[in-house]
């Protein structure tokens, strides 16, 4: 194969996972929803392969689950690997934040707080979707200016694999959120006034983990079991 028909292979394959995975994240490919190849390269108007490629790289990603006489599917949500994400980033992305926060500008200072209004705005008609995403903007505007590019790497894979469960802990325990925007004010005037980074990385973790304590303080309040998100009955 030339330099140049390998690169139009990995163009498809990169394009065909970017849609597909938009698909998922968005929530219009559900849990357990079967992933045709054949379909897919239709819509696509690729071949199979590059398709496939992609496929490959989801699975790697726990995106999409493959069995024998079913094929691919996306992978169910489970509550377990939820909790394990979290626990991972609250490690990860409070070591990323502390190292970013010498080389955050006042002007990201101010976007952050701009995100934090909108939070605090979404709070009175409460929709946990776009809280989660505005919650991920606000994070991303800090660890962004981490200046180890492999932890960076890293805490956006978590995030993505968060997204990517695409259930929000504030689905299930939403008076969360009201503190978790009032933790977000603490941690930029830490930023704000060049606290040590070690206040710093705390602050960040103790933030991450509290919102997980709540929903695992939930589950055990009302005894759920489960591991499958989509089998919890959600807080009125």
């Amino acid at each position: 194969m030339s330099v140049t028909a390998a690169q139009s292979a990995l163009s498809k394959s990169q394009m065909a996972y970017r849609w597909i995975r938009e698909r998922i994240t968005s929530g219009k490919y559900p849990p357990g929803y079967r992933l045709v190849l054949s379909q897919l390269a239709d819509e696509l108007t690729v071949s199979v392969v590059p398709v496939r490629e992609a496929i490959r790289l989801l699975e790697a990603e726990g995106l999409v689950t493959f069995e024998r006489n079913v094929g691919a599917q996306v992978a169910m949500i489970d509550a377990n690997e939820y909790c394990h994400a979290l626990q991972t980033l609250s490690i990860i992305e409070a070591a990323a934040t502390a190292l970013a926060a010498p080389h955050i500008p006042p002007k990201a200072i101010q976007q952050a707080r701009a995100i934090d209004q909108k939070l605090t705005r979404c709070i009175g008609r409460f929709d946990p979707v776009r809280f989660a995403a505005l919650n991920f903007q606000f994070h991303s505007t800090l660890f962004e200016y981490c200046p180890n590019p492999r932890l960076l790497d890293m805490v956006r894979l978590e995030w993505n694999r968060v997204k990517a469960l695409r259930n929000s802990i504030f689905t299930f325990v939403p008076g969360r959120a009201r503190d978790s925007v009032a933790e977000h004010e603490k941690l930029l005037r830490l930023i704000e006034r060049g606290a040590p980074m070690t206040e710093i990385e705390l602050a960040t973790r103790v933030h991450r983990t509290a919102t997980l304590d709540a929903f695992l303080a939930w589950r055990r309040q009302h005894g759920v079991e489960t591991s499958n998100l989509e089998e919890l009955p959600r807080r009125s």
